[in-house]
């Protein structure tokens, strides 16, 4: 079976009208705000207003360590959310809003794929409701203000070689990362050494993600750390005026976007914070309202279980007071092949034979990650769900192998043909979900609020990473101690690693031992709410690659946009 491309099955979706969506999730029509016809704003007086509705079963969907090949998390949260219509069941899917510098870049876009996707989906990749403009704007007006402060007299006193706050724009842009502003005559500012971040890196839409309510993100707001004194005090966006003006730019962006799937099945797409430095996962509010709009809630959490889901339980949850009932670990046949460490994979390049030839020795192999990522989820007190995503040509020896795992580490199993078949072939896996989701909650954080930074980073390291220990250089020491001096030790911790491993190095598979996790440098994200210990280096602008996706996107001679994947 040939399956259509993904914008070729979404142009040819029958879309309900998104007033009966939101009238099937219990949304009040007075909160629904328009934005055309795919996607609607809900006001967040929605929040109250549904207070008193039954609250859905809580489901974070996961994955293994992320691989070239791509495990499909985004597509089996969708199909799970259509999976439990085939049931019987009412769902809502929570997801973040995606950033186009991937979408014109390798990755492309984050609808999902195939007949699991949220549609219309090149609205979802291209602009949506706007969201993500406003965050760039409240955060390079923030950008304008420090340098007209520092133009004006500099009152805050602000040391010009401790600068924190950047640029943002919303695009893949390596000439953007390191820049020197401010040249030119008298009149153009003060020279300094500066950069961009794309979009999705900004505390601002770390912050936006993690707000519970507008005041609530206008504190936040306030809170933003853009640099430090000489003598080391930090100095906010509250201290140099700009933190209201910020506040009012996100007035509407803080409003989560509805849209659908291609079954109809509500979807609520916001925010969309980096998950290399920041959380990787949608916003609060986003869940708060759909946590009462039917039987399940099902959200996405980036990258693999010991990132996004560390994030959703200690920081996500932390905040939110929201407790999850279940979590769905994402794996695939080939993924955990790869995980075996015996293959060279290259995004975008033939895969190697071997690797599809039957062999469940090699699953079992590169299982040994997986398993760890169960038991990330496990050390948390919720019950993991492994979902086999299938591809063509997989083995069933190959499948029985995840199967076998999954039960060896008492977790349920499901295979899933979800980006094919739709919700139909995801129901087996919303069987399994609502099962697991029945058992007692027994949530629980990895660490207390008042423990030390050191112990929350070690914490993080050792139990979710699997490392021996955590060493600081000489700098790191001391950005700790200024952070718990300056009443930042009672925030939760955000590691900043590589995401293609447990380890801090990206080329080690499956389940590393016998090492230790080295924290460069820390930064604090005060009006977000975290501090991050940074291991190895963190790109936050990404660059174009030779064949990026916008070579490829057009609009052709009907004004249709074709291209987009």
């Amino acid at each position: 079976m040939t399956v259509p491309s993904d914008l070729e099955i979404a142009l040819a979706a029958s879309l309900k009208p998104l007033p009966d969506v939101a009238d099937a999730a219990g949304i009040p029509p007075e909160h629904l705000e328009p934005y055309g016809r795919g996607a609607a704003k809900i006001g967040l007086e929605a929040i109250e207003a549904m207070a008193d509705r039954p609250r859905a079963r809580y489901v974070v969907v996961s994955a293994i360590t992320p691989t070239p090949l791509g495990e499909g998390k985004t597509t089996t949260t969708v199909g799970l959310g259509q999976g439990f219509g085939h049931i019987g069941r009412q769902a809502t899917i929570a997801i973040r809003q995606p950033s186009m510098g991937p979408t014109f870049g390798i990755k492309g876009g984050a609808a999902g794929g195939g007949y699991s996707q949220v549609v219309p989906m090149e609205l979802l990749n291209l602009h949506l409701t706007g969201d993500m403009h406003a965050v760039t704007a409240a955060h390079n007006l923030c950008s304008a203000m420090l340098d007209a402060h520092l133009f004006h007299g500099n009152a805050a006193g602000l040391d010009l070689h401790n600068i924190t706050w950047r640029r943002v724009l919303d695009v893949n842009d390596r000439a953007l990362r390191n820049l020197v502003i401010g040249l030119g005559g008298a009149q153009d500012g003060i020279p300094r050494q500066t950069g961009f971040d794309i979009t999705a890196a900004s505390e601002v839409m770390a912050a936006l993600a993690l707000a519970t309510s507008l005041q609530d993100l206008r504190r936040r707001m306030g809170r933003i750390v853009v640099g430090y004194t000489k003598g080391g005090e930090p100095v906010t966006a509250e201290d140099i005026g700009v933190a209201g003006a910020m506040t009012v730019i996100l007035r509407e962006a803080i409003k989560p976007n509805l849209m659908q799937t291609l079954e109809g099945t509500p979807a609520l797409v916001h925010t969309g914070p980096f998950g290399n430095i920041a959380t990787g996962n949608s916003s609060i509010v986003a869940d708060l309202i759909g946590i009462h709009t039917g039987d399940y809630l099902i959200t996405e959490a980036g990258f693999g279980a010991d990132m996004g889901a560390e994030r959703f339980f200690n920081i996500k949850c932390r905040n939110s007071g929201l407790t999850p009932d279940a979590a769905v670990v994402v794996a695939t046949v080939r993924g955990l092949k790869a995980h075996s460490g015996r293959y060279r994979i290259v995004a975008g390049r033939p895969l190697p034979e071997a690797l599809l030839a039957e062999n469940p020795d090699e699953v079992h192999e590169g299982g040994a990650n997986l398993r760890k990522q169960l038991e990330n989820i496990t050390i948390h007190g919720v019950t993991p769900v492994v979902a086999v995503n299938a591809f063509p040509g997989d083995h069933p020896a190959d499948i029985a192998a995840i199967g076998e795992i999954a039960e060896a580490c008492g977790a349920r199993w499901a295979l899933t043909t979800h980006f094919s078949d739709g919700g139909a072939g995801a129901a087996e896996l919303a069987e399994a979900v609502a099962e697991a989701a029945e058992e007692p909650n027994r949530f629980q954080l990895l660490y207390p609020d008042d423990a030390s930074l050191k112990d929350k980073i070690e914490a993080v390291a050792t139990r979710v990473y699997g490392a021996d220990g955590v060493t600081y250089t000489a700098e790191a020491d001391r950005q700790l101690a200024t952070y718990t001096a300056a009443g930042f030790g009672n925030l939760p911790v955000c590691v900043a690693k590589t995401h293609l491993s447990l380890s801090s190095e990206a080329s080690r598979k499956g389940a590393p031992t016998g090492w230790t996790l080295p924290v460069r440098e820390v930064r604090a994200s005060v009006g977000a709410g975290f501090v991050y210990p940074i291991c190895g280096e963190m790109r936050t602008m990404p660059g174009l690659g030779t064949d990026p996706a916008a070579l490829r996107i057009d609009i052709d001679a009907s004004g249709q946009i074709v291209g987009l994947s």
